[in-house]
């Protein structure tokens, strides 16, 4: 099926305005996140690196790969695409993709991970998940997109599209599988602290305990779930044309499909603020300090206008009253 001209412009408008707004969005709230998992200090230390890590790649994605794509579709609406700039953009975009949304997505298997060694290890897990070896993690995983991205960019495609392939079926096999032990393991622990009767102080302490591991399973699956609902799309998308081949309708969705890619990188930073008391403390501080300052400004300046009153009008004392009640 074929697309008019007038059509493909159209969506291309929509969906470079629709990136520029998410471009803003995405750095905006990703560097309060940033901020506000920097002073989250009563966060595990190993939890707090990882969702930083997937912070830093949302920003990432707000700052350099939504502002490619939408001068990307820029260039598309006015019928530029046979140019070399168009060429180098495309090359440049496509380097972000896969860096960004590798870290991101590598990013959120070892999320899984971590919480699934902390319902499994119990108190072994701070001995076992040191944060020098959940740095190492970290880093080996933005070593290794860069290198997906540096294949891109030295025009590989055939391999690093093997790769992404391969990162993306193994990432979606293992998840799952990860949170369905963790929901199982959760329901039992929960069931054998309800059935064991121990002392109040104990028990107020593991059930605090697996109240607080309860929660953070819960926004971890939460941001898997995300990344599920806005990648989910483009791998439709990128097997129906593998299968049926290319077409102008096709090629459309898939540039829908990007876009729901980086709408991720807004809705990460919400789901830490819904999901984690910390970050939303942090980020309500934040946010309510500019209304708190002109606030205090306000009063300040009334206090200031009281003092300076009229001296013809002078405001009566009490003594002055008294004096004028004694007089009558």
């Amino acid at each position: 099926m074929t697309a008019t001209r007038e059509d493909k412009e159209f969506h291309y408008l929509i969906n470079c305005i629709l990136n520029a707004i998410l471009c803003f969005t995405a750095s905006t709230l990703n560097g309060i996140t940033i901020y506000a998992l920097r002073k989250a200090s009563s966060l595990p230390k190993s939890l707090r690196t990882l969702l930083l890590s997937l912070a830093v790649s949302d920003v990432g994605v707000g700052f350099l790969a939504q502002p490619l794509y939408s001068a990307l579709l820029g260039v598309a609406f006015q019928g530029k695409k046979n140019t070399p700039n168009y060429e180098k953009m495309f090359r440049g975009f496509m380097t972000t993709l896969h860096l960004f949304s590798a870290a991101s997505y590598t990013g959120i298997v070892i999320l899984a991970l971590d919480r699934f060694l902390a319902i499994h290890l119990h108190l072994r897990y701070r001995e076992l998940v040191t944060q020098r070896r959940v740095v190492a993690v970290v880093i080996l995983n933005w070593v290794s997109a860069a290198l997906l991205a540096s294949m891109e960019l030295l025009n590989l495609t055939d391999i690093s599209d093997g790769y992404y392939s391969f990162l993306a079926i193994s990432g979606h096999m293992i998840t799952p599988i990860l949170y369905c032990i963790i929901y199982a393991t959760a329901r039992r622990h929960a069931s054998q602290i309800r059935a064991i009767q121990v002392d109040a102080t104990q028990q107020s302490g593991q059930v605090g305990d697996a109240v607080r591991l309860r929660k953070s399973i819960t926004g971890t699956f939460l941001v898997y779930l995300a990344f599920l609902f806005c990648y989910l799309p483009n791998f439709t998308t990128r097997f129906v044309i593998f299968i049926a081949g290319a077409s102008d309708t096709r090629r459309l969705c898939q540039v829908y499909a990007i876009t729901v890619i980086y709408l991720n990188s807004t809705l990460n930073p919400l789901i830490y603020c819904w999901k984690v008391r910390q970050i939303r403390h942090t980020v309500v501080k934040v946010l309510s300090a500019p209304v708190l300052r002109c606030r205090r400004l306000e009063i300040r300046q009334t206090a200031k206008h009281s003092r300076k009153r009229s001296p013809e009008c002078p405001v009566p004392s009490r003594v002055d009253m008294m004096q004028k009640e004694t007089r009558c």
